[in-house]
């Protein structure tokens, strides 16, 4: 039964999912392929220009928590659908910027229009996968981060060849034919995702029962949850597992937004070929993805592997920033982007182990928003070492740096996480081997032994 039922539902519902992430990342990156004309476009500096994504990242923050709260109230596939069409239509918006300000205005509505989607999905996917399958069923669904990569990348190299054809820029064939996409799936969620186990019918009656007692069983061993947004901000875990989640965005979105710009400086590149070679960390992310959440799930060692993967992290972030040879600075990228994406799936798992409901909505909002505010400051610290040092490479060192730190702070975030040991129960006395202590015999009054 439980192979036939998560199969049958991981082969219904994960290719599409991942499909909608495909386009979501590749909205979300396009503008590091923007980057290399349309900073000149707008005549900023690497700073300037990378506060945009700032600007993005704090709209998604901002609208994280109040997106899924109603993604929980509405149903998941309605509002995965408004989410599409509005990302969409602002991707395809941008390629009208012309100022700093009208950048920043794009990016801040990208923030406020994709806000939700992917903490949202998480959720949707903690309603159908019990939480012994949902580790595997979170990487299976990011493989469509590499994936996004390896065929965007190319993608987008080529339409920035397309410069000056049919009048427009690059850059603005970028965002126009990156966003048409979004418009177009945003009514296929409607058709192909139900709300819930309830209405799928692709399982049996009984095959839906056994589905629904096994997440009825996982909710039960969550506990008691809290009933107000406000309590579940404020429970520390969800801000432990926020703060730490930082790491992540910062260190992947980092490499991310400026990896175009480090892959031309290997030679004299044209867009195409420098599309082609900055999908190669990607291919490794993807089998990454499907190999460490099979180990994670095989002895539940998910802090084992966040370390594990974060210390890949370390090693390809130290050889990419000191090695001459672009060969061994490929490889170190390659394992810095395996280690950023590999660990994610394996953190994931932690917040459904205590939350589940509206509370869980809110809790894994909470933490995507305030982790992917490094998505923003990421790429942003690495521009003002850029700026500062006038290369590239030396940015990796911020990078370097958050790795470490988030190396350091996971036997912390265990700590917190893990559920406080049971109290032992109170002993009581056993009365059939208890032995009767006898009162003292009274002692008569006016004798020596009286009390004085």
């Amino acid at each position: 039964m439980e192979t036939r039922v998560l199969g049958r539902t991981a082969r219904r519902i994960l290719p599409f999912l991942g499909l909608l992430y495909v386009i979501a990342y590749i909205d979300r990156s396009n503008v590091g392929f923007a980057k290399l004309e349309l900073q000149a476009e707008l005549g900023v500096g690497a700073t300037a220009f990378t506060l945009g994504q700032v600007f993005f990242f704090t709209a998604y923050a901002i609208f994280e928590v109040p997106s899924n709260l109603m993604l929980h109230r509405v149903g998941a596939h309605r509002w995965i659908a408004r989410i599409l069409l509005t990302w969409g239509v602002v991707t395809v918006a941008t390629a009208l910027a012309h100022t700093t300000w009208q950048f920043y205005l794009a990016r801040f509505a990208l923030g406020a229009a994709e806000a939700g989607f992917f903490p949202g999905v998480l959720y949707y996917l903690s309603q159908w996968f019990p939480g012994s399958h949902r580790g595997r069923a979170i990487g299976a669904f990011m493989l469509a981060a590499p994936v996004s990569f390896i065929l965007g990348n190319p993608l987008m190299g080529l339409l920035m060849d397309l410069d000056g054809t049919g009048g427009m820029a690059g850059w603005q064939w970028v965002f126009v034919v990156t966003g048409i996409p979004a418009v177009l799936a945003a009514p296929l969620v409607l058709c192909l995702l139900p709300r819930g186990p309830e209405q799928a019918r692709w399982l049996a009656p009984d095959e839906r029962r056994w589905l629904l007692a096994e997440l009825a069983a996982d909710r039960a061993r969550a506990g008691e949850q809290p009933h107000r947004a406000r309590a579940v901000l404020g429970d520390r875990r969800v801000l432990t597992a926020a703060l730490f989640f930082l790491v992540f965005p910062l260190s992947t979105y980092g490499l991310s937004f400026w990896l175009p710009t480090l892959i031309d400086g290997f030679g004299d590149l044209t867009h195409t070929e420098v599309g082609l070679v900055s999908a190669v960390p990607y291919v490794c992310v993807a089998a990454g993805l499907v190999a460490v959440p099979r180990l994670v799930a095989r002895r539940d060692t998910p802090y084992t592997w966040i370390a594990a993967m974060l210390g890949l992290t370390v090693v390809g972030f130290t050889v990419t920033a000191l090695a001459d040879s672009p060969l061994l600075r490929m490889a170190g990228l390659c394992a810095a982007a395996v280690g950023g994406y590999a660990a994610q799936p394996a953190f994931w798992t932690l917040i459904p182990r205590f939350l589940t409901g509206a509370a869980a909505a809110t809790g894994i909002a909470a933490v995507n928003a305030i982790g992917n505010l490094g998505g923003g400051f990421g790429p942003l610290g690495i521009a003002a070492v850029v700026d500062s040092t006038g290369t590239a490479l030396t940015g990796l060192m911020f990078l370097l740096a958050v790795s470490v730190l988030g190396l350091a702070a996971v036997p912390l975030l265990r700590r917190a996480l893990s559920p406080a040991p049971a109290p032992a129960p109170a002993s009581t006395p056993d009365p059939a081997s208890t032995t009767p202590v006898p009162f003292p015999a009274p002692v008569p009054k006016g004798s020596p032994h009286e009390p004085q």
